[in-house]
């Protein structure tokens, strides 16, 4: 999504950056709290997350800080949903390009993904 949200905007991003971490020039605004609290969700750790919800509240103000959080619920949601009925990875959305995406972002280096356990 952020892709294609990125491309309709004439931007590119560079989706390796979800496995290694996004540098400076990612050129999406206040990128590195947006990384912040999307780690201290995705890892529950309620401190963390804490903190960074003030920190996102303070440079995103009221309307942005309820977008992101909005956008970190419908993730959870979208994969859940996708487990629940059984949509498995490599057929989700029917994407022509998703083995060169996840090679891209690195995804395929995760044990997961190779098939291991």
């Amino acid at each position: 999504m952020l892709r294609e949200s990125m491309q309709t905007e004439g931007k590119q991003v560079d989706v390796a950056g979800v496995t290694r971490g996004f540098d400076g020039n990612v050129g999406i605004p206040h990128a590195a709290e947006l990384v912040e609290f999307t780690e201290a969700v995705v890892l529950r750790d309620a401190a963390r997350t804490g903190a960074a919800r003030r920190e996102l509240l303070s440079v995103l103000g009221a309307a942005g800080f309820a977008d992101a959080c909005a956008v970190a619920a419908a993730f959870h949601g979208f994969v859940r949903i996708a487990d629940a009925i059984g949509i498995p990875h490599f057929t989700a959305a029917n994407a022509p390009d998703l083995s060169a995406l996840r090679a891209q972002a690195g995804i395929n280096d995760f044990y997961r993904a190779r098939g291991e356990a």
